[in-house]
């Protein structure tokens, strides 16, 4: 479910948008209240990436091709997953314009194409080691990347 942002916030003289990488399934509200209110001083879009793995099931009892019905049910839920866990912070930030992103990707790859065209990219880490996700990503970012822990 790709959009790309367009006018303004695809970078035609507008500020550049805040990606926000979210795991809806488990999101951390120190995490995305920070990329909403660093959308909000800016005036810019916020670009929430969600990405996603196809259920284990699929992938032992399906190796060949998932039925694009199934591959279309599992991200409707996901798609549904991204927008409850937004639905607080829109209500909080109502001038924020969010722009919510469900990807089948590696949350590496999800995060890095959508902060192509971003002004800042705003990740979480838990723990206090980095994980492979955010070493590829501050290895390849080219933006300004804040890590929060949670």
């Amino acid at each position: 479910m790709e959009q790309r942002p367009v006018g303004a916030e695809a970078g035609h003289g507008g500020p550049r948008p805040v990606v926000l990488g979210i795991d809806a399934r488990r999101p951390c509200g120190t995490v995305t209240a920070f990329a909403f209110e660093a959308a909000a001083r800016r005036g810019a879009l916020l670009h929430a990436v969600h990405a996603w793995r196809l259920p284990a099931s699929a992938e032992w009892s399906m190796p060949f091709a998932v039925p694009e019905e199934d591959r279309g049910t599992w991200e409707d839920q996901e798609v549904q997953l991204l927008s409850d866990a937004l639905r607080p912070w829109r209500e909080k930030y109502p001038s924020v314009r969010v722009y919510e992103d469900v990807r089948l990707q590696t949350p590496a790859t999800a995060l890095l194409h959508a902060a192509e065209s971003a002004g800042a990219l705003v990740v979480g880490r838990a723990g206090t080691a980095l994980g492979p996700t955010l070493v590829d990503v501050l290895g390849r970012a080219r933006c300004p990347v804040t890590v929060i822990p949670h």
